[in-house]
């Protein structure tokens, strides 16, 4: 379904709690002197403000970092090589990391710097890892500014562009709307610079074939500045239950603006975030091991709460950080799957433990839970 609107107002984030915003390279660097454009970041940094004071968590994902380094490496050229694309971006991510840091700090909102590999968001251990640090920056009322890591990355294990790399963080979260900010409002029919007869899209509610094709082919001059890749993030936000819109970034205060009824193009979630997460849990991994549990520890598993060390009474497999596990209960009845918080050796020595006592057992403490509610379905459930 495709729906050409233009509404008042978007009420974009009325009932969102978790919200990524992707700013492109053209809106924070000024082209002309690959400088930080204080102006406009002064601006995003206030709509960001107000949507943690109205009690939304807020994750950048913000490019710059290459186009900030090259000019203080003075790099010149226009192609650059992988090696100097990394060389830059690592002199650049010191800048970048600090404007946002000086730029939300004005409004006393703490920041954060985390670097992401493609690697990073699909092997199960490192995006396990990934989630629990940015959900744990949040919980202490932090923004991370995400960004790829160029500086350890080759041509060919890389995101490549940042569109992709934060729907992969929305997916990640479980963000309920992720922001792309942009040159353009929106997708459209066709190439609206080669055909006048192009027309704005507001609503998507599912990304066809055809809809794919309204982006042209990937060697266009539309598809270069973006629209392909920015539909290729929203098959991966939306699937993970996360709304994600396309709107021009370029005003001072581009989420007020969008919230106040810019023209963008909305592609609408089809399940909750925590309903894709557990789906993604139920269907999409091969368990690597079982635990088996007490008859308490599968009644709090029913009534919605983690598995505790203290109710695992048996152990089963090889199976590593953030793999995927069954439950059974005393019976060897599988009652549930879930993501384990340890590997199979150290969830051997703890079984049967209280929370309290891992880190006597172990020499660290990772996680109170065996498995986290959140990363548990129950078969019955």
């Amino acid at each position: 379904m495709v729906t050409v609107t233009s509404a008042s107002q978007n009420h974009i984030f009325d009932d969102a709690k978790i919200i990524v915003i992707k700013v492109g390279s053209s809106l924070l660097v000024d082209e002309d002197q690959n400088a930080i454009n204080s102006a406009w970041l002064s601006g995003i940094a206030t709509d960001i403000a107000l949507l943690k004071a109205a009690g939304k968590d807020v994750v950048v994902v913000s490019s710059g970092a290459i186009a900030l380094g090259r000019r203080l490496l003075k790099i010149n050229r226009n192609k650059l090589k992988l090696q100097e694309k990394q060389a830059a971006a690592a002199t650049g991510q010191v800048l970048l990391a600090h404007a946002w840091m000086d730029a939300l700090g004005a409004h006393q909102v703490q920041t954060a710097q985390i670097l992401l590999s493609p690697d990073d968001t699909e092997t199960r251990r490192k995006h396990l890892n990934a989630r629990t640090t940015m959900m744990a920056l949040l919980q202490l009322n932090a923004v991370p500014v995400v960004n790829e890591n160029d500086t350890v990355a080759t041509a060919e294990i890389r995101f490549g562009d940042n569109d992709r790399l934060a729907a992969r963080v929305a997916a990640m979260i479980g963000a309920d709307v992720l922001v792309l900010l942009s040159d353009v409002d929106g997708l459209y029919t066709a190439n609206p610079n080669g055909d006048n007869s192009a027309t704005h899209i507001g609503e998507i509610a599912q990304i066809t074939p055809d809809i794919m094709a309204m982006a042209g082919p990937a060697n266009a001059a539309y598809a270069s500045g973006g629209m392909v890749t920015k539909l290729e993030a929203a098959r991966i936000a939306t699937s993970a239950g996360c709304q994600m819109i396309i709107c021009n970034g370029q005003s001072p205060a581009p989420l007020s603006r969008l919230e106040a009824g810019a023209k963008c193009t909305i592609f609408a979630a089809t399940l909750s975030p925590h309903t894709a997460r557990k789906q993604w849990i139920a269907g999409a991994l091969t368990p690597k091991g079982t635990i088996r549990i007490d008859d308490g520890a599968a009644r709090a598993l029913r009534a919605g709460r983690s598995l505790l060390p203290a109710g695992v009474i048996a152990v089963n497999g090889q199976f590593e950080r953030g793999d995927l596990i069954e439950i059974e209960d005393r019976t060897g009845l599988v009652i549930g799957h879930g993501l384990s918080s340890y590997g199979h050796k150290d969830a051997m020595a703890i079984r049967g433990h209280k929370s309290n006592e891992i880190e006597s057992v172990l020499g660290y403490r990772e996680r109170d839970e065996m498995i986290h509610a959140d990363n548990l379905v129950m078969s019955d459930s």
